[in-house]
């Protein structure tokens, strides 16, 4: 059995982004030259996530809207975690979006449901972090 291990970085200079990663882990896929096997993609910082979804903008927005409603940014003062920093809610959006995905592959492709695409969520953003792409099969 093969291993790959890639690592993809990002700097949102705004406080939250949705990216589409799913061309960055195709050519991971490509380069590790694994055929037969999976591939799981991870946030490896605590207020950032990877799922999947549909690439469609009104779907992007809809997260916005529920992720504040759930956990809202302002007042900061209202989470105890921000006596260190103001990014409370963006752990606790993390935690509803997910640390990580894996996805078969089969013949050298991401083998996918309708629609679906990889990406990263960022939710306190305007420094580097990176996402842990590992790759095993044959």
């Amino acid at each position: 059995m093969k291993s790959y291990r890639q690592e993809l970085w990002f700097n949102v200079p705004g406080r939250r982004a949705f990216i589409n990663i799913t061309p960055q882990v195709e050519e991971c896929l490509r380069a590790s030259g694994i055929k037969e096997g999976l591939v799981l993609v991870n946030a490896m910082h605590i207020t950032a996530s990877v799922f999947i979804n549909d690439d469609e903008s009104g779907l992007h927005h809809d997260y916005e809207v529920w992720l504040e409603k759930l956990a809202p940014h302002e007042p900061v003062s209202q989470y105890r975690h921000n006596g260190y920093e103001d990014n409370a809610d963006a752990h606790l959006k993390r935690q509803v979006m997910g640390r990580e995905v894996v996805v078969a592959i089969t013949e050298g492709k991401l083998d996918f449901g309708t629609w679906e695409q990889i990406f990263y969520g960022e939710f306190d953003g305007g420094r580097k972090k990176r996402v842990l792409v590992k790759i095993i099969g044959e």
